[in-house]
């Protein structure tokens, strides 16, 4: 029988190897400064409505729940579209992509991001970013989810907030 104190050497000695594991290969500047960017320039694109520039910066997962979302609405609404020119419209930024755009930015402002929160990074893995936005007004920050795909930091809108329906038009 393995005695307590076995057991509470082994959880510490665990303990100790995943927290050294973390901060074995930590994030250099210019890595953050990616991250950060990256994020920052969905937000700016938003800002802008430069309707290409939004759909360049969100992830794989993100994109596949928008387009899901939009399809099943155009053919609930009888304009039933191929999910591939869905996904060109978004990726040109066509009618569908501004209308779907202009909706969510009726209901999410930006420049609250940009201009009236602080910024801190969160928890850094090797493919996947937390950045932690507290709007001024807030007790408690937002929790922005950001992965590398292609050698490059895409924000997860689907990722941060749920499997909320992103459909907007």
């Amino acid at each position: 029988m393995i005695s307590k104190r076995i057991i509470a050497i082994i959880v510490l000695l665990t303990c100790l190897l995943s927290v050294s594991a973390l901060f074995a290969n930590p994030p250099s500047d210019e890595e953050i400064n990616n991250i950060l960017t990256s994020a920052e320039a969905l937000f700016k694109a938003m800002k802008a409505k430069q309707y290409p520039d939004i759909w360049q910066g969100l992830t794989t997962k993100t994109k596949t729940s928008i387009l899901d979302a939009v399809f099943k609405e155009l053919k609930r609404a009888g304009a039933e579209m191929a999910r591939e020119k869905i996904a060109s419209d978004f990726e040109g930024g066509g009618a569908i992509a501004r209308d779907y755009w202009n909706a969510y930015l009726l209901v999410f402002n930006p420049e609250m991001v940009l201009e009236q929160s602080k910024w801190t990074i969160g928890e850094v893995k090797k493919d996947k970013v937390e950045i932690n936005i507290l709007y001024k007004k807030s007790d408690k920050p937002a929790v922005l989810q950001l992965f590398r795909e292609n050698e490059r930091w895409k924000v997860g809108l689907n990722e941060t907030f749920g499997a909320r329906n992103m459909i907007l038009f």
